[in-house]
């Protein structure tokens, strides 16, 4: 387990260490700074003020899921790594594809072209996830919070029952194939075409729980499917 918790430590680390650190200047640079840094604001604002209105939005998502349906070459590396997938909580599995239920978050989406990223918000499953299992040990992954402005899917990690990590990036989302957003029954709002992939994250996670070093990074897990309410 410490290492396991290791890992998740140095991915955050080296995450934070990509990250560009404001320049300092002197003194006698106070008034060039200052006249830059209204510049930029008054940049900042006018590109703000351009944005076009997004072309639907939902303020406060009220239900309905995510569908990831499973990649064959996923399945068969479970096969060969010997593991077992689960759901875990209000997850199904049906016809192939792990449900989600959506508890929350909100989600705005702009005219392919208009805005990039031109799907952004939050998009909350709290209370499911799926597991793996080999021999005596169980993997849960949960309460993912999905971040299309991002491409990143985060959640927690569970080993036996104990916390490994919270709020680890697990996913990584590949939206170059995602379809037009399209209307559904029942008032509902249908975003579907998003791969789903192993991050580096979780490759090292499983690596290092299964003692295996057989899960790759980048591995494609499925398609996703996104419905929302929108009334």
């Amino acid at each position: 387990m410490f290492t396991l918790r290791k890992a998740v430590v140095a991915t955050a680390i080296g995450a934070l260490a990509i990250v560009p650190l404001a320049a300092c200047s002197s003194s006698d640079d106070s008034s060039t700074a200052t006249t830059s840094s209204a510049s930029s604001e008054s940049s900042e604002a006018a590109t703000t003020s351009a944005e076009p209105a997004p072309a639907a939005e939902v303020p406060s998502l009220t239900g309905r899921d995510t569908a990831v349906k499973l990649d064959a070459g996923f399945a068969e590396a479970l096969t060969t790594l010997g593991l077992t997938p689960g759901t875990v909580g209000t997850a199904t599995l049906v016809d192939g594809s792990l449900i989600f239920p959506i508890t929350g978050g909100n989600v705005k989406y702009w005219t392919p072209g208009t805005v990039d990223p031109y799907v952004q918000g939050e998009i909350l499953h709290n209370g499911s996830g799926f597991s793996l299992t080999a021999g005596g040990t169980t993997v849960e992954l949960t309460n993912f919070d999905i971040d299309p402005g991002t491409s990143v899917l985060t959640g927690d990690v569970a080993v036996n029952g104990q916390s490994a990590a919270t709020g680890a990036v697990l996913f990584d989302l590949d939206g170059r194939t995602l379809q037009p957003l399209a209307t559904g029954p029942d008032n509902t709002a249908i975003l579907t075409g998003t791969t789903v992939h192993i991050s580096a994250t979780a490759a090292d996670l499983l690596n290092t729980t299964f003692n295996t070093t057989a899960v790759t990074p980048g591995l494609l897990v499925g398609v996703a499917t996104i419905t929302v309410n929108t009334a």
